[in-house]
């Protein structure tokens, strides 16, 4: 798992009119929270933010204030949702060797048996608690030969060594459906049942 170093700066100003002038500078208001501590406001570098945020659950060391050091992971970002820039950040304190509850994307590989089947994602990400400092960027599945109505469980993923599932071993991640036009077909099938009985 990557670590990203960022320089950042405590602020002390609040409101919109802080914000957008932070944001002005290239720069992005954040908070940090976590460990029963008070809530640190902070300005994190806007471009290396971007770049560190292109990794799921990015393990981010904060230089504060060139005084202290901390670690911590993303929570919640909030991006415009025309223009794609970065608004503010929270993130979440973690310690080496402290075990935390994120979520990690699933990524699937090979080929669906033939037919026009379709792969529906039910769970985008898997919900797995790790070591703050070992957290998998991402788990692959193959659903190599899958046909219609076969899913895969979380409990048919594996997982990296040290990370365990944080949802219902029976939730389904992964389904494969019908082809449409198939499905088409069994409902006039049906409609044509249902009359026939009336």
């Amino acid at each position: 798992m990557s670590e990203v170093k960022l320089a950042v700066e405590t602020r002390t100003e609040f409101g919109k009119g802080a914000a957008r002038r932070i944001r002005r500078d290239k720069k992005v208001p954040g908070v940090l929270y976590g460990h029963g501590s008070e809530p640190v406001h902070l300005t994190l570098p806007g471009h290396d933010l971007l770049l560190a945020l292109r990794t799921p659950n990015v393990l981010i060391s904060l230089d504060i204030d060139g005084k202290s050091t901390e670690l911590a992971i993303p929570k919640s970002v909030q991006r415009d949702p025309l223009k794609g820039f970065l608004e503010h950040v929270d993130l979440l304190l973690v310690k080496r060797g402290e075990k935390v509850t994120v979520e990690i994307p699933v990524h699937t590989e090979g080929e669906l048996a033939p037919g026009g089947n379709l792969l529906e994602h039910v769970l985008n990400a898997l919900p797995v608690e790790a070591e703050a400092t070992h957290i998998p960027e991402s788990v692959t599945v193959s659903v190599e030969g899958l046909e219609a109505g076969a899913s895969v469980l979380a409990k048919d993923i594996t997982l990296p060594s040290g990370v365990k599932l944080a949802v219902d071993e029976d939730a389904v991640v992964l389904q494969v459906l019908a082809a449409q036009a198939e499905e088409a077909g069994e409902g006039e099938e049906a409609g044509e049942e249902a009359s026939a009985e009336a």
